[in-house]
């Protein structure tokens, strides 16, 4: 069984990164719902994240998405961020939410639409360049809805075509971390369906293109861990975007679902050596109804627990029963993990940081959500928009 300060030092070291537009406004396709004090500006949104880190002391960096967060100077808004005790990490592109991406992005029949989506891509490097960031994001909602309406195959080499430019961009030190969702908005072909396409094109391209693990983007019974114990095992796996789903893409608070998937998945990330700065924790929500920070705040937490309890799972243990066949002497050890309530261990680990043992106690004391209530009165709310 690990030692349990070595299970801390783990704790201590891990990094989660925070989504910017989960400080912002979000709802259904149906409806935006907007809350007192949302951030208007990209600096508003990392003065709440730096709550969140100030509180947790595990969400050092925030993700961007471009054009929510298009400033004139990202190196100012770098150093904005530097003075909070955060740095700024994914840049997250967004060729979606224009009228010319109705038939696609990079994958549109039209070279003059593929051509607006490329040079976004390209801009989002540009950024990275800026803000120092190391990981581009895509997600692209390419796809068709019926039988017949483009050439699948021929989508596919303009998805290629595009990536292959992008990575030759791609600076020494960045990667670029390709997403995968099953449906949504396209309904009969997704062009980046599921990790084996996301790995087939990251595959060709080399080792800086990675994929991206969103948890919320699986079909019902999808067996996520088996496709992060794949990944790493191929050295392919970048990162996560941790969130729950009950029906499709809900974009909850991780772990509220179903905390024993949660817990499965870190467990392989733990076995399969993904416990590293190269395996990137990124939330990605919409907080619709719940307040926007100690939403968060809960999200970084429910990783915590996942990760403590993955950490204490006596692997020798486990060993020795899968090696004996003792099918539910191995089941055992895992549960036995599982149910293992690690609040007093996080609490401690706080403690030892100087943190307060309750996050979420801490930041209502703390009277942040007030003062953004009063303060932030007039100019235009920030929100991803529907």
């Amino acid at each position: 069984m690990t030692a349990p300060s070595a299970v801390k030092a783990a704790l201590t070291s891990q990094s989660i990164e925070t989504p910017s537009w989960a400080y912002g406004n979000s709802g259904t396709r149906f409806k935006v719902f907007t809350q007192e004090g949302v951030p208007r500006t990209p600096r508003e949104k990392l003065d709440d994240a730096a709550q969140v880190h100030r509180y947790t002391g595990v969400a050092p960096t925030v993700a961007l998405h471009i054009p929510w967060d298009r400033v004139d100077d990202y190196a100012a808004l770098a150093a904005y961020a530097k003075e909070r005790g955060l740095r700024l990490g994914a840049i997250n592109s967004n060729v979606f939410q224009d009228d010319d991406y109705r038939l696609g992005s990079v994958c549109h029949p039209d070279a003059t639409v593929r051509r607006k989506a490329l040079d976004h891509l390209l801009e989002c490097v540009d950024i990275m360049d800026a803000t120092g960031s190391r990981d581009l994001k895509l997600w692209f909602a390419d796809g068709t809805n019926y039988p017949g309406q483009d050439d699948i195959r021929a989508r596919q080499d303009r998805l290629a075509e595009a990536l292959a430019a992008v990575y030759e961009r791609l600076g020494e030190h960045q990667r670029m971390l390709l997403e995968y969702k099953f449906f949504e908005p396209a309904f009969y072909t997704t062009d980046v369906p599921d990790w084996g396409t996301s790995y087939a094109h990251c595959l060709r391209l080399g080792p800086k293109a990675q994929v991206v693990v969103d948890t919320g983007h699986h079909a019902p019974g999808t067996n996520i861990e088996f496709i992060v114990a794949v990944l790493l095992r191929e050295g392919k796996l970048g990162g996560f975007d941790f969130n729950s789903r009950f029906y499709a893409d809900d974009d909850l608070m991780v772990g509220a679902a179903d905390p024993f998937q949660l817990f499965r998945i870190m467990y392989e990330v733990v076995r399969g050596g993904g416990f590293t700065p190269d395996v990137a924790f990124m939330l990605d929500q919409c907080h619709n109804i719940e307040p926007k920070i100690p939403a968060i705040i809960r999200s970084v937490m429910n990783v915590q627990e996942a990760t403590a309890k993955a950490l204490l799972v006596d692997r020798d243990a486990l060993a020795a029963a899968q090696a004996a066949g003792d099918v539910l002497g191995a089941n055992a050890v895992l549960m036995d993990a599982f149910n293992t309530d690690v609040r007093p261990l996080l609490a401690e680990v706080r403690q030892e940081q100087g943190l307060d043992p309750d996050p979420i106690a801490a930041y209502r004391r703390s009277g942040w959500g007030e003062r953004i209530r009063a303060e932030r009165v007039g100019g235009e709310q920030a929100g991803w928009g529907a």
